[in-house]
């Protein structure tokens, strides 16, 4: 049976095998190596491939099943509590970015529709690459996460007027207004129909599905309704990929809503890299190098004013300056649908065909580059602030009252379990949120909630965080919680700090930056599990927790160096409440280098005690008394939380980094 195609993506798939290989051997996103597959294999480089149109269309089915993915982990709450980014945040990214362009254009006499189309091509960003790589990250809910998300989804819905104003830009009205209108009130009814049948029919179909036990029946059922919603939206005018992010938001409310995420997953892995290779045959290199130094200006060009306008949007959404820096570098793309309406102004003949490679190239090179800027966002947005000297709290004196008390920083689900534990055991707290609407929305209830960014000093230092007694971090930003850990103990050596992460990656760089404990979601998750297995075939519930602990010690002790898992066996005893360990570095210049621990008598003038010393990669526990400290040691010292503070000033430096 001859298949035409099949050489093609055989030829594909064995390149991107090798050249993926090869990126990850050099720590290149495997996204970018996809790109560099279409790149090679495409007509415009060895022309490995000769249906290139066939690999596009099964290219699109891999961005519908990405749609599709991302509206399963939302819900139609998470979309209500999205629509000020969506709308606000949206229109005033595409507009600004658009302004811009458009003027430029104009500057350089270009015709006014070309400049229009200008415009419209570099207000778009990338949908799949952003989002695929936040969902790597595990950004998704990070406050920038959610203000990405919102703005992309007004991007999508412009996918229609956009596409519809094409032909008008080159002189052409077909009823341009009417098609909008039209367009509008079936996409609303649309929606309106899906929502009555995700309520009705939806789950008692899922249901009859799921008592048949067949997974194949499973997965068909799901394919069919991602398909058969993507296209009911594109016969009305609307995107496909937009109709498979309605059907999978749609279906997020479902009991099943996990089975069918895992079930679609490795369909979404496949069509999605067929997808980025795809984009990657666009580009005529001989045309690029041509025009090297062109495309290389018109790269940061776009990257710099994107960035800029996407943060502007999210500064104007009321966000501070670190996650508007986080979401403008995120953004700084240009998107996939770009490309359509590009191609589509190039068949109109609004622009030329040497306007088109240019911009194909710039474009293809922005997606390349987006991965690696995407990873080192918080560093610019760090080198950002400090550059600009902005900061979103001036406050540097602390709220008046908070003494003793709990910070939460983060308002998410933990947050909110911690808040209401707090309440209930009249523990008093503050809670620090970077989300404006939920601080507005929450302080009307009466919640003590502050809006700021704890990767700034002065922010904490206004939670009172030098006379607190507990800071509990539970915000997805894993470089904001690593920068508010460092903080937090720079500024209270007896402070205690609970960190959560989502990945055992994550424990050594908090630890080392002065977390008392960091709470792995992946590894604690996995301890659950084991519990209630165990729970289930009648082990009793202490041997349980003995198990429990006994696995949780190896398991942190195995992520961990041994001088950390050391001390991970080394714990006060927590039923003395005013008792706290901090950890100090002997400075160079300290008149505690030289002397023994009997001369310098921190015991006896201090009511300080030193439980340990790591010194090098040795640890050393209860050290005696001719022990004599080295510069650089560090002392794991025990004590109130008062002589603790005064203590500090001994060693002649910051609290060290545990």
């Amino acid at each position: 049976m001859d298949i035409p195609l099949l050489p093609d993506v055989t030829i594909i798939f064995a390149l991107a095998v090798l050249v993926i290989l090869v990126c990850h051997r050099l720590k290149i996103p495997a996204l970018v190596g996809m790109l560099l597959t279409g790149v090679v294999c495409g007509p415009y480089g060895l022309g490995l491939v000769h249906s290139a149109h066939d690999v596009e269309i099964l290219a699109e089915l891999g961005v519908i099943l990405l749609l599709f993915t991302i509206g399963l982990e939302l819900s139609l709450s998470d979309l209500s509590r999205l629509k000020r980014p969506v709308f606000l945040g949206g229109a005033a990214q595409v507009l600004l970015t658009w302004g811009f362009f458009f003027g430029l254009a104009m500057f350089l006499d270009l015709s006014g529709g070309a400049s229009i189309l200008l415009g419209m091509l570099a207000a778009l960003s990338s949908t799949a690459i952003v989002l695929k790589t936040l969902q790597e990250r595990a950004e998704m809910e990070a406050p920038h996460g959610r203000v990405i998300l919102g703005i992309l989804i007004f991007q999508d819905l412009l996918a229609v007027p956009l596409t519809l104003s094409v032909p008008l830009l080159a002189g052409r009205t077909f009823g341009f207004t009417n098609s909008i209108v039209f367009t509008v009130f079936k996409g609303a009814a649309v929606l309106i129909l899906l929502v009555v049948l995700s309520r009705k029919l939806m789950p008692r179909l899922l249901l009859s599905i799921v008592r048949t036990r067949s997974r194949e029946l499973f997965l068909l059922t799901a394919l069919g309704i991602c398909l058969a919603v993507s296209l009911l939206t594109a016969a009305i005018g609307l995107s496909v990929s937009l109709g498979a992010f309605l059907a999978g938001l749609l279906l997020s409310g479902s009991d099943y809503r996990e089975s069918l995420h895992e079930a679609v997953l490795p369909f979404k892995d496949v069509f999605t890299s067929l997808f980025f290779i795809s984009i990657g045959m666009l580009l005529n290199v001989a045309t690029a190098w041509d025009h090297a130094g062109q495309i290389l200006g018109a790269v940061v060009l776009i990257l710099c004013v994107k960035a800029v306008m996407a943060g502007i949007a999210t500064r104007i959404l009321g966000y501070p300056a670190r996650t508007a820096a986080l979401a403008g570098v995120a953004l700084c793309q240009v998107g996939e649908f770009s490309f359509i309406l590009a191609k589509a102004g190039f068949s109109h003949h609004v622009i030329s065909e040497h306007f088109y490679q240019k911009f194909l190239a710039a474009s293809i090179v922005t997606m390349v580059l987006a991965p690696f800027l995407i990873a080192a966002a918080p560093r610019l947005a760090a080198l950002f602030c400090r550059l600009t000297g902005i900061r979103d709290t001036p406050e540097t004196t602390p709220e008046p009252g908070l003494a003793d008390h709990m910070i939460i920083l983060g308002f998410g689900a933990g947050g909110r379990q911690l808040a209401r534990a707090a309440k209930a055991a009249d523990i008093p707290y503050v809670i620090l949120e970077m989300n404006p609407d939920t601080v507005r929305n929450e302080a009307k209830k009466g919640e003590p909630i502050h809006f700021g960014d704890a990767s700034k000093p002065g922010v904490l230092v206004h939670m009172g965080v030098r006379d607190a007694r507990a800071l509990a971090v539970v915000i997805s930003d894993a470089a904001a919680a690593r920068r508010a850990v460092e903080i937090a103990r720079c500024e209270n050596p007896a402070l205690y700090i609970v960190a959560r992460t989502r990945f055992n990656t994550e424990i050594k760089a908090l630890l080392d930056l002065g977390a008392n404990d960091v709470i792995a979601e992946e590894f604690e998750a996995s301890l659950v599990v084991f519990a209630r297995v165990l729970a289930k075939f009648m082990v009793p519930r202490d041997d349980i927790e003995h198990m429990a602990q006994d696995i949780r010690r190896e398991g942190y002790r195995a992520m961990l160096p041994d001088s950390l898992a050391a001390m991970a066996t080394f714990s006060p005893d927590k039923s003395l409440a005013g008792l706290h360990v901090a950890i100090f570095t002997v400075d160079e210049a300290s008149a505690l280098a030289g002397r023994t621990l009997e001369e310098i008598r921190l015991r006896r003038d201090h009511n300080l005690t030193v439980a340990a010393v790591r010194r090098g990669g040795e640890f050393l526990p209860n050290p005696d008394g001719p022990f004599a400290l080295s510069p650089g040691d560090r002392l794991y010292v025990m004590g109130t939380a008062e002589s603790l503070k005064d203590g500090a000033a001994l060693f002649n430096a910051a609290p060290a980094e545990a």
